[in-house]
């Protein structure tokens, strides 16, 4: 009796020891892991699907863009600059079999929603048909509360929440007819917790956590039909050069650093991999942003404590005009 729960300790803290080695190198949630290691490959399940992305110019959008059509999958490439579209387009045709046949550059723009429904009459048009829509496009922001103008709330919940959701209004009755589709939306970390300088941000990525957790329930007669969202931490782009700040037309004035954040390629892989696999929420990101996600899943008064911690950090750095992101990595510098 006594070997089998000496044994059974033993067994206990192997695993223990096992799982925070894994812990400590993870770039994701055990369940997408799982599914990089054993489940269906992107090259397999995605290509010959026809695949709407939006915010396809730049950032995480150009990179889906590139590893998509790598997979075989059919384009619409949409967002408001159609140079930088035709741009990316034609690197897409450079690094795949793709025909120029293969990829449509539609332009869009989240604001105008009134083009929406012709938008999508002529996405459907060009393919007959659209397996995946991935939302992607929007913008972030970098600005205190009490100095942020409501017409920057505004904007923000106009293009990251409303245009997101007018899209996907357009899309799914396709889809429904069919019987089949996937609809996927890059939310963020943000969308799970809260963070200084971003309360305009959180606010719009909180709203489509829970407009496509009550859309998915809605949905449940069509099982066919995938509703996923994707939560990535800091990311290689160039979302940040673009984020809102204090005043509509004002620009950012420090622009973060990149190093400590991950590879726009290894997070487009890793949501590839998500959607072949029909995972319905991902997170995706390194250490130490990753426990994060958890410590606020299941210890939400430890995270409120963590979180005051480095907002207070945040903050300071931010108003000594020092990169406020480096307060997650490093100790804030004094004048």
């Amino acid at each position: 009796m006594e070997c089998c729960i000496v044994s059974a300790l033993c067994g206990f803290a192997l695993f223990f020891v096992l799982f925070l080695f894994l812990w400590f190198f993870a770039d994701a949630d055990f369940t997408l892991l799982k599914a990089n290691l054993f489940g269906q490959s992107p090259e397999n399940k995605l290509k010959g699907l026809v695949v709407w992305v939006t915010g396809a110019s730049s950032g995480i959008g150009e990179e889906l863009s590139y590893q998509l059509a790598q997979c075989g999958s059919r384009l619409i490439l949409s967002a408001r600059r159609q140079d930088e579209l035709n741009r990316v387009k034609h690197r897409c045709l450079e690094r795949s079999s793709l025909k120029d046949e293969d990829i449509f550059v539609l332009p869009l723009d989240l604001l105008e929603r009134t083009s929406h429904e012709e938008k999508t009459r002529n996405a459907l048009q060009q393919f007959g048909r659209i397996d995946v829509l991935i939302n992607n496009g929007g913008r972030s922001q970098r600005s205190l509360c009490l100095e942020t103008s409501m017409d920057v709330y505004q904007a923000l919940m106009e293009l990251n929440f409303l245009g997101t959701v007018s899209i996907t209004k357009l899309v799914l009755p396709h889809m429904t007819q069919r019987g089949t589709g996937s609809v996927v939306t890059i939310s963020s970390v943000v969308g799970l917790a809260g963070a200084p300088l971003s309360t305009g941000y959180c606010a719009s990525k909180h709203a489509l956590q829970g407009f496509f957790n009550s859309l998915r329930c809605e949905l449940a007669d069509y099982p066919e039909i995938l509703i996923s969202t994707v939560c990535p931490g800091p990311v290689k782009s160039q979302i940040i050069n673009n984020a809102f700040t204090e005043e509509l037309d004002k620009p950012i004035a420090t622009v973060p650093s990149q190093e400590h954040k991950m590879p726009t390629s290894r997070c487009v892989r890793l949501m590839l991999v998500g959607i072949a696999n029909n995972i319905k929420e991902m997170w995706i990101s390194q250490q130490p942003v990753l426990g994060f996600y958890y410590i606020w899943q299941y210890t939400p008064t430890f995270a409120w404590y963590v979180s005051n911690l480095l907002g207070k950090k945040r903050v300071q750095n931010f108003k000594a005009g020092v990169d406020a992101d480096s307060a997650y990595f490093t100790k804030p510098k004094t004048s």
